[in-house]
Formats: structure tokens, C-alpha cells, sequence
């Protein structure tokens, strides 16, 4: 088979690792790529939205399967114009169809699909530029702290959670009316906080039957100790220490199940990743969120644990045949920590040389914000490489990721030294 996947991150390089041990695999193309999918596949440099440009290559090549990374296209509904366009019609595409992608294109979309198909999340409303009063009225009905999300595509940085009422409602107005997240904060959804300990469940759907995949804890906030400002993720641990056997069953019973029946009852086909957002509340599992798609770096801890032939699995998808395999995992713990821009998640500079990534032996780089240029790896984002190891237990792996971290440097580099501590 020849095989696109979609994205620029730590994600997709991930995918290309995983994809390029497949016997199904003839050639593998990453638009637009990295430096590290640069080693392993041909990178092309299009846009993950420029469908135009996709469905030159696609033909040009003769692609078989698109691997859709990002939330942006499938939002956007890439699978839909390849499903509406004879040339294309016959290459599957791996991520759901646009109306199924508003599980996270949109949070209001998401939480009344959660409330119609009795899957347990946070109380909520949603507002928007003509209801701001009644938002306030809303908030004052809260105890702290107040969550705030923009209804739309933020880039990861569209949630806030205050303890003051009035910075709440300042913040719920700049919103709204001032437009500080651009379209994506045209409508605004305000939760009651859920107080527990977050993780990830990730579940592969061909429509019809699902499975799921090992579960991933990751770490969103710049500084230690979870403080300071949101990113994309600075680091991931797998399996959940925390998610007992007894926790993941409710999970299933709970949540994914519905969750799937829901979308066949609701007429969104689905095939793909789903990513459910779980916060542990007691023994209880509700769900934050959905995105339609791996999360980033949790795909750099779950994907290592999967022994199965990616490629089999995806066709499998494709096929709606996703019964018949069974999924096999590591029992080895997975761990990585992200090495980030000095100054992400504001502004940082580019285009810094990384040094010594060929001296790593005991864990897997995977490269997100770098690119080649003239031979060398440079810097060309905030989020810049996944240092991912293997461990008997959680604590060995990232002991690893640490000893090899020591081996890198590029000018003004930071990563967080307490992955997995707070476990």
C-alpha cells in the first residue's frame, strides 16, 4: 500500500515510526512532515487543508489510505471531499466524516451529545455575544472555580478555569464580545469544575465496533508542578496508575459504549480515533471533553505499547472489520517528555540547531517543531521533540527519557523534570 498521513508533530512521526514496520507499507508520504518523518518516509510540503493540493498528490502518487493527524482538516470535512469526489472516492481515509468531527469542533455540539446519550459530564450552559448577562447570572449560580471554554477550534489554549467570580465574568465578556479567541469564542460554553485526577482513553471505531487502545496520562501545563500557562503537552505516561481495572470497566461500560452506540444513533460516521478527555471524580469517570483524533504526546506513549500491525488495523477500519482483530499491548510501561522552545507557549524564537539526537540508544526521539535544513535538525516550533522510553515501570522509563534528555541541546531548551512524579 502507499500511504499519506496528514500533520507536522510529534503525532505523525509517531504514526510514520509505527507505519514503516508494516510488511503492508510499500511507500510512505507525510505532508507537510518534519525532520523526523524526513529519515523514515518523503516528506511533501502542502498544507494539511489545502484539499486541493491533497488530491493532486493523492492522484499523483497513487495513495491508497490517508492518515489524517490533526484536528484542523477533519473538522474541516477532508473525508467528505474525498467520499464526494469520484477520483478519490475509492482511498480510505482514516478520521471521522465532518459531522462527526463536531465532537470537537464544537464543545456545545459535544456536551448535548453527551447530555442526549446519558454519558456523565460536568453541568453546563452556553452563551453567546447577546447573552452575556445571563452568562453572569450562570456564573453566580457556581461555586469556584469557573471553567470557561470557547465553543470552537482554540488550538488547545481556548479553556480557562478562575477562581475569582469577577475575572471570571471580565474574562467570559473578552470572550464573547471582544473576540479573544476569534471565532472560536463566537459562542462560550461555562462548566461547573469537576474536581479530580484527568487521564486519556483512546478508542478505535470502524463505525460499528470499537476497541480501545491503552490509556495515557498527560501533562498540559508549562511549569512544575502543574503550574503556569496551558500547551499543547508536555508529557505523557502509560498505562494510568490510577485507572483500575474496576475504573476502566466503568469507563467502558459507562462512556465508550455509549459513545459509539450514540453516534450510530445519531447517524455521524465514525472512522477513526476517538479521544475521550476522562476526569476521575472518587471512582467515577466522567468526560471533558472529545477530540476526534490521537492526542499529542499521548500518541507518543500509546502507540509504542501496540504490538499490532498498524496498517492491518487501519484497513481493517476501512473494511469495518475492526472485530476481528485483537489487540495486543505491551506490558511494558511507556513515558515522554517534551522538549519545548524557550518561552513557549508565548512567544518563542526559531531555528535553532538540536545537537546529539544521534547519540540517543535508550529511548525514541520522535521530532514535532523541527525541520531539516542543510543536514542539520533545526527548531521550527514550540513543541520540538518526544523523548519516549520503555520501562518495567512507569519510574524506569522515565528515568530513561531523563538520561537521554541529557544528551540533547538546542539554545534556550526547557522541559518539565517532573513527568509522572504527582503518580
Amino acid at each position: 500500500m502507499t500511504i499519506l498521513i496528514l500533520g507536522s508533530g510529534g503525532r505523525e512521526h509517531t504514526f510514520a515510526w509505527k507505519i514503516t514496520q508494516s510488511p503492508l507499507c510499500q511507500s510512505l508520504y507525510v505532508a507537510p512532515g518534519n525532520s523526523g518523518t524526513a529519515k523514515i518516509a518523503q516528506n511533501i510540503n502542502i498544507s494539511v487543508t489545502d484539499f486541493t493540493a491533497i488530491k493532486t498528490l493523492v492522484l499523483e502518487k497513487a495513495i491508497d489510505m490517508v492518515v489524517v493527524g490533526p484536528e484542523d482538516p477533519l473538522v474541516q470535512g477532508v473525508h467528505d471531499f474525498f467520499l464526494n469526489d469520484d477520483d478519490l472516492k475509492h482511498v480510505s481515509v482514516i478520521g471521522p466524516e465532518k459531522a462527526a468531527a463536531e465532537l470537537e469542533g464544537s464543545k456545545e455540539f459535544a456536551k448535548e451529545f453527551m447530555y442526549r446519550h446519558n454519558i456523565p459530564t460536568a453541568a453546563y450552559q452556553s452563551f453567546n455575544a447577546t447573552t452575556v448577562e445571563a452568562g453572569y447570572a450562570f456564573l453566580g449560580t457556581l461555586n469556584p472555580p469557573y471553567v470557561l471554554k470557547a465553543d470552537g477550534l482554540a488550538a488547545g489554549k481556548g479553556v480557562l478555569i478562575l477562581n475569582d467570580l469577577d475575572e471570571a465574568k471580565a474574562e467570559l465578556k473578552s470572550m464573547l464580545v471582544d473576540a479573544k479567541f476569534g471565532d472560536a469564542s463566537t459562542k462560550v460554553v461555562i462548566e461547573e469544575f469537576l474536581d479530580g485526577i484527568e487521564l486519556s482513553c483512546f478508542v478505535l471505531t470502524d463505525g460499528k465496533h470499537y476497541k480501545i487502545l491503552p490509556t495515557a496520562k498527560d501533562y498540559k501545563r508549562i511549569g512544575e508542578g502543574d503550574t503556569g500557562l496551558n500547551t499543547g503537552g508536555m508529557g505523557a505516561v502509560s498505562p494510568v496508575p490510577f485507572a483500575s481495572k474496576a475504573f476502566l470497566n466503568k469507563v467502558e461500560e459507562q462512556i465508550v459504549k455509549p459513545t459509539i452506540e450514540g453516534l450510530q444513533k445519531d447517524n455521524l460516521p465514525y472512522k477513526g480515533f476517538v479521544f475521550i478527555g476522562l476526569i476521575k471524580v472518587g471512582d467515577d469517570p466522567k468526560v471533558i471533553e472529545y477530540n476526534v483524533r490521537m492526542g499529542d504526546p499521548e500518541t507518543e506513549v500509546v502507540l509504542p505499547r501496540l504490538k499490532n500491525d498498524l496498517v492491518e488495523i487501519f484497513q481493517s477500519i476501512a473494511n469495518q472489520t475492526l472485530n476481528t482483530i485483537d489487540i495486543e499491548i505491551d506490558e511494558r510501561a511507556a513515558t515522554t517528555v517534551m522538549l519545548v522552545s524557550g518561552g513557549y507557549p508565548e512567544a518563542y524564537e526559531k531555528g535553532k540547531e538540536i545537537s546529539g539526537v544521534e547519540s540517543i540508544i535508550d529511548s525514541i526521539p520522535f521530532h514535532a517543531g523541527a525541520k531539516l535544513e542543510n543536514d542539520k535538525i533545526m527548531t521550527s516550533g514550540g513543541r520540538v521533540m518526544a523523548i519516549t522510553s520503555y520501562g518495567n515501570t512507569y519510574q524506569e522509563a522515565i528515568k530513561k527519557s531523563y538520561q537521554s534528555i541529557e544528551k540533547l541541546h538546542f539554545d534556550k531548551m526547557y522541559y518539565r523534570k517532573d513527568i509522572g512524579f504527582d503518580l
